[in-house]
């Protein structure tokens, strides 16, 4: 159960309202922003910028992969924006307000664990950002938009095993551990929160 100080500390704005149609309903894509992060919808032109986070060695050691080149990188952000227009929801752009400067990715994506469809919150963070609570500070800012917004009944995250401050970002929001899960060849920890015990 998240703990009323993590629930007070989500303070965020939702505003700059358009709307995109999913394959089921009209949702809402809005602009997410706390007291140092703006969050937006990723863009297609965000490759460049995020080609900073993951051709970083340190980055992609988290996911025993080896740093992407630009190629990769589109076909990462194409899927990320097909994702959207499917479901109405996807990914942010993490801007850093004092600078606009892209630092990260922190939202939601629509997949299927264990026979149900849940929707996952991941993050992913520019190196020379680490450590000063920017991921903490955009994954509340998600969860409470998938909550408070989307209505959706469970947020989970995949967090592959042995990558500590993920799951601390992921414990700070008021997830708790639920087990181990294997996907594609990878062991992941499955961390959860439930809307009803987030209120």
């Amino acid at each position: 159960m998240m703990c009323a100080s993590v629930a007070r500390s989500a303070v965020y704005t939702v505003f700059n309202y358009s709307t995109m149609r999913s394959a089921m309903s009209l949702t809402v894509a809005p602009l997410l922003e706390t007291s140092r992060l703006r969050l937006r919808l990723m863009r297609a032109d965000d490759g460049d910028a995020l080609l900073a986070i993951f051709a970083d060695p340190k980055v992609m050691a988290a996911f025993h992969m080896p740093p992407f080149d630009r190629t990769q990188m589109m076909q990462w952000v194409q899927r990320n924006l097909d994702h959207q227009a499917t479901h109405g929801y996807g990914l942010f752009s993490v801007l850093f307000k004092a600078n606009g400067l892209l630092i990260g990715d922190c939202g939601l994506e629509l997949m299927e664990v264990e026979g149900a469809d849940v929707a996952e919150l991941g993050y992913d963070f520019r190196s020379d950002y680490w450590k000063q609570g920017y991921a903490t500070e955009a994954a509340q800012a998600v969860r409470d938009y998938a909550f408070q917004h989307l209505h959706l009944p469970r947020l989970i995250s995949l967090i592959r095993v042995g990558n500590i401050p993920s799951r601390r970002v992921a414990e700070k929001i008021g997830m708790r551990w639920v087990g181990e899960i294997r996907r594609y060849g990878q062991q992941y920890w499955q961390y959860r929160l439930d809307r009803e015990t987030a209120t």
